[in-house]
């Protein structure tokens, strides 16, 4: 099958605290899928690595910092939009540094037990994630 839609190389991160409640960041109502819950991340820049790219984007979107150690694959996600296919690399962190701060007009943060995850409106790409965090 030909797509006639462009690709998108982006990145996800699952923050995980140690109860096992997840980092859910509620898009700006401003943009695409706004209102929407995801994992925080984004788009992988030229020259720029999945890795260097989670650690960007986190600090980037909410403020804390992640080290290099302290992420590890978790999944991998190829879904096509409307508008555009993504492929999107996800990593599983556990460690990190700060507390959370909106910096990019999110209206809202939640930590969430995966057992609640399908309680969250999610873009449609982020469900492969959710169904992996509660074991399906």
């Amino acid at each position: 099958m030909t797509l006639n839609v462009p690709s998108v190389l982006c990145c996800a991160a699952v923050l995980q605290r140690t109860d096992g409640s997840v980092l859910l960041v509620q898009r700006p109502l401003h943009k695409s899928m706004g209102g929407m819950w995801e994992f925080p991340g984004g788009k992988v820049e030229p020259f720029e690595t999945p890795q260097n790219t989670i650690i960007r984007e986190v600090f980037e979107e909410i403020g804390v910092v992640i080290n290099l150690n302290d992420i590890s694959p978790f999944t991998f996600v190829s879904h096509t939009y409307n508008h555009f296919h993504l492929n999107m690399f996800v990593f599983l962190c556990r460690n990190w540094l700060g507390e959370i701060f909106l910096k990019e007009g999110q209206p809202d943060f939640a930590w969430v037990a995966p057992y609640d995850l399908e309680k969250y409106l999610v873009p449609d790409a982020d469900e492969p994630i959710i169904k992996r965090l509660i074991g399906g």
